[in-house]
């Protein structure tokens, strides 16, 4: 079903990173970042000559309404996540190989009060059977990273730097759902199959 996809999509888009803007001491980072992760923190650590370990805190809230198929629909996109990496910066560039994994809460939520018969899951049904519509997708808590990128935070006497990411990160299917509150009230699950695995990533940092 259409609604089922969407909540899945939507919970896919909240897993993905972009850019980031650092300062460094020596051979630590502090900086900003925003990406389709959200808005967050980071940290960096030269371990070695082109080898640096990055932690970064994310957090998303995001709400729209919308119109599909004549029934109004409130919906909102919320994650808070942690992360940590290694980039791999061969030759000692700003050239990067990132991989790492995401761990915290990704969910979608939706609701809708249909005033018309409305048709879920290949069955029609009426606003009095329904009632109220509510439905969710989570992702997995733990979701492995891979990406490539730019950041010359380390390369240069600079004391600062801008990254630029663009990868992939891994979840097991979306846990989707959708439940009526009205007389003929039931919980909807869709086939795993037809839900999003991987998502694109990309994220910009500003360090300092």
């Amino acid at each position: 079903m259409r609604i089922l996809k969407i909540l899945a999509a939507a919970a896919a888009i909240a897993a993905a990173p972009a850019g980031a803007a650092l300062a460094q001491t020596g051979p630590l980072a502090l900086g900003a970042n925003i990406g389709t992760p959200g808005v967050g923190v980071e940290a960096q650590f030269r371990v070695a000559e082109g080898l640096v370990v990055r932690g970064a805190a994310d957090w998303l809230s995001y709400s729209r309404d919308r119109d599909h198929s004549g029934v109004p629909y409130e919906g909102k996109l919320k994650a808070s996540t942690v992360g940590l990496f290694a980039d791999w910066h061969p030759g000692g560039t700003g050239f990067l190989v990132s991989g790492g994994a995401y761990f915290g809460d990704r969910r979608a939520d939706m609701s809708s009060q249909p005033t018309e018969p409305v048709n879920i899951g290949g069955a029609t049904f009426t606003p009095a059977q329904i009632g109220r519509l509510d439905g969710k997708a989570e992702m997995s808590k733990v979701q492995p990273f891979v990406g490539l990128g730019f950041d010359n935070t380390f390369t240069g006497d600079r004391a600062w730097g801008v990254r630029a990411l663009l990868g992939v990160s891994f979840s097991k299917s979306p846990d989707v759902a959708l439940n009526a509150s009205g007389a003929r009230s039931r919980t909807i699950r869709p086939s795993r199959r037809a839900c999003a695995s991987r998502r694109p990533t990309s994220r910009t940092t500003w360090m300092t």
